[in-house]
């Protein structure tokens, strides 16, 4: 709410619409919900693994249990900002609940990979977790959160086309804004790439858990 009071003072008319907290929302909601199914599937093993100790729960009873319970919690939270935005502002936007679920989708599929491959990262090396953070910051600034994809010029926008983020983002804008075209959104890409990760994220962790625990 801060963020979108205080941009909203410098960017009064946004890209796309006439109000600026929902464009900011668009871009903003979809990109924290990646980030937090990423880093909490991330730390699973690393959160659970006094209940690792029992023969019972394997690595995976982990991964899913963060997976769900943080996967619920970001659809709550991406409802209560939209539903707050919409009724107490003038947005001028309409809704579409199908493009909505599949940015969901996407979002949530990139952030497991990431969060799978991560996992196996994490405690594999200790230092990891800082390495991933500093890379991750310009992450926010490359997500098209503060502008539109379609005003980058080539050959920039030929690069950042790389960036599943920005399919994400742009799939949740062409669900509420009915005019904006977002030819450039591909869930296949994503959804492609997502499981290509998350089976890499998968195989190392299968191959290296039992010795990754017992280290």
């Amino acid at each position: 709410m801060l963020l979108t009071l205080v941009f909203s003072m410098v960017l009064a008319k946004p890209p796309i619409g006439t109000n600026f907290p929902i464009f900011y929302a668009t871009g903003m909601v979809p990109f924290l919900f990646y980030m937090a199914i990423s880093g909490k599937v991330a730390q699973s093993i690393l959160y659970s693994k006094a209940l690792l100790a029992y023969p019972a729960v394997t690595f995976m009873d982990a991964l899913l249990a963060r997976m769900i319970m943080n996967g619920i919690t970001q659809m709550l939270v991406a409802y209560i900002v939209f539903a707050a935005l919409l009724f107490f502002q003038d947005t001028r936007t309409d809704p579409q609940a199908g493009g909505i679920a599949l940015s969901l989708l996407m979002a949530f599929s990139f952030g497991v990979a990431v969060g799978a491959v991560n996992c196996f990262l994490t405690e594999a090396f200790s230092w990891w977790p800082q390495v991933w953070a500093i890379l991750n910051r310009p992450l926010f600034l490359i997500s098209c959160v503060f502008f539109m994809y379609d005003d980058i010029p080539a050959p920039f926008s030929d690069y950042l086309w790389f960036n599943p983020l920005v399919h994400v983002v742009g799939q949740r804008r062409k669900a509420f804004y009915p005019s904006y075209a977002g030819d450039y959104v591909s869930p296949l890409y994503v959804l492609g790439v997502s499981l290509f990760v998350y089976a890499l994220g998968l195989a190392l962790l299968i191959r290296y858990h039992r010795d990754l625990q017992n280290s």
